[in-house]
């Protein structure tokens, strides 16, 4: 075919329509089936990373309150009623599986309290397991997106290429009147993949980080808390 050819034919096509609705309703139906996924799962990463910011901001907001009045002198007995009427979180619930640790091993009527400070200790270790645990929920998902997202999306890529140079073999026309749609339309699927799978990377990482920081803050809480609990059990044994 000769350069006139070509250029007869592509003024002869009809304008092909590349918005994004009209790519995604010309795409093959597994490329509709992998970017409906792609969209579903932004959508669902969207909603994590505003709860979990939502989370990290109350729990710090939380553990700067309960610091501010555990550390003001107020009775370890009072703070303790005040935060057992409700379920507590954070430094807060550390502080109340101690302390009913505490009040069993004395209310109980133990003669030794020698293995106390042990159990005290493991009480908060599993407490702060638990708030960590509460705070990493849904962070796999954040993590399963940012690493899968892009491939799942090149897979939609590499069928739509394909389907697209099928047409091209059945029409035995190359012009790129024909080629530009069904390449837009597989290239497309990537995209979404990125647009997936970008955010949940960075908000992963970012969580992660939090996680941490909050868990060294739960653990330092717990370690002065386990001291000052030791004081008293010595004074008193």
């Amino acid at each position: 075919m000769n350069p006139a050819d070509v250029a007869q034919t592509a003024i002869a096509a009809p304008s092909a329509d590349l918005s994004l609705i009209s790519l995604f309703l010309q795409a093959h139906i597994l490329v509709k089936l992998v970017m409906a996924g792609l969209v579903a799962a932004s959508i669902w990463v969207w909603a994590i990373i505003i709860d979990k910011t939502l989370l990290f901001a109350r729990m710090k907001r939380q553990m700067d309150r309960f610091e501010q009045v555990f550390w003001s002198g107020q009775s370890l007995e009072e703070l303790y009623r005040t935060l057992s009427a409700s379920p507590p979180h954070g430094m807060a619930a550390i502080f109340v599986a101690a302390m009913r640790e505490w009040k069993r091993s004395y209310e109980g009527g133990a003669r030794s309290f020698a293995g106390l400070t042990q159990r005290l200790d493991k009480v908060m270790d599993v407490t702060i397991a638990r708030e960590v645990e509460r705070l990493e929920a849904r962070l796999l998902v954040l993590a399963t997106v940012g690493s899968a997202g892009p491939f799942i999306g090149l897979f939609g890529t590499v069928w739509g290429i394909m389907t697209s140079f099928q047409s091209i073999a059945a029409s035995k026309n190359t012009s790129l009147a024909v080629v530009a749609p069904g390449i837009a339309e597989a290239l497309f699927a990537t995209a979404i993949g990125l647009i997936a799978a970008i955010p949940a990377t960075i908000f992963y990482n970012k969580f992660v980080s939090q996680v941490g920081r909050l868990a060294l803050r739960l653990e330092g809480f717990a370690d002065e808390f386990s001291a000052i609990l030791s004081r008293q059990i010595d004074e008193r044994g």
